[in-house]
């Protein structure tokens, strides 16, 4: 029933929205360039990568080592409210139709992740991702990891027809406030666990 009402829902909303995207999608195109779209590595379910695709909100700037500058200084104007109003997501439906994700569940968050979570947290996956989810609607990203990753888990525990329906009006709300877009000192998400990196990299894992 679930992915019935994913493909329904995310059918419907490409049709509705087709407007918008294309107006989107050429604003992007004058004040960015090519590409219009970023495609980028997640986690799906089981662990299983898929490109997700959302609306290009930062410039391919980088440093004198040919280093991506930080998200702050590559964030475009029209990117900062894209992501504001979170209509930089929308290119994720076309992701639901191909079954890569759901309209609930989980965010997917970048594959380089997976070893950073516990045995508990990494339950996460028994689900495909969502475009929007229980943490979304509490927090999003100004709320702690921790904290993000323990609600993705009781999500996979309590998930239910209803809940998913209160997810949606909170989602609208969330939206309209734009609240938990940036996450605490940082114009975008800030990273997990960063500490792991070195230390998992120099383990050879």
């Amino acid at each position: 029933m679930k992915r019935a009402a994913d493909l329904l829902g995310a059918g419907l909303a490409l049709v509705v929205l087709s407007p918008v995207l294309v107006a989107i999608a050429a604003v992007v195109r004058w004040t960015a360039g090519r590409p219009v779209l970023f495609g980028q590595q997640r986690a799906g379910r089981n662990g299983r990568p898929f490109t997700v695709w959302k609306f290009r909100t930062m410039t391919e700037a980088r440093d004198e080592a040919g280093r991506p500058r930080p998200d702050a200084e590559r964030l475009t104007g029209t990117g900062r409210w894209l992501r504001s109003s979170s209509l930089d997501e929308l290119p994720e439906l076309w992701n639901v139709i191909r079954g890569d994700m759901s309209l609930i569940g989980p965010r997917p968050l970048p594959v380089l992740y997976l070893p950073r979570y516990s045995t508990l947290e990494a339950r996460r996956h028994e689900l495909r991702p969502g475009i929007t989810g229980w943490a979304q609607v509490n927090g999003r990203n100004a709320v702690d990891w921790d904290r993000r990753l323990a609600m993705d888990v009781w999500y996979v525990d309590h998930r239910s027809l209803l809940l998913d329906l209160r997810i949606l009006a909170k989602t609208v709300v969330a939206v309209v406030t734009r609240k938990g877009v940036s996450g605490p000192g940082a114009e975008t998400m800030t990273e997990l666990r960063p500490e792991l990196s070195n230390h998992l990299e120099g383990s050879g894992t």
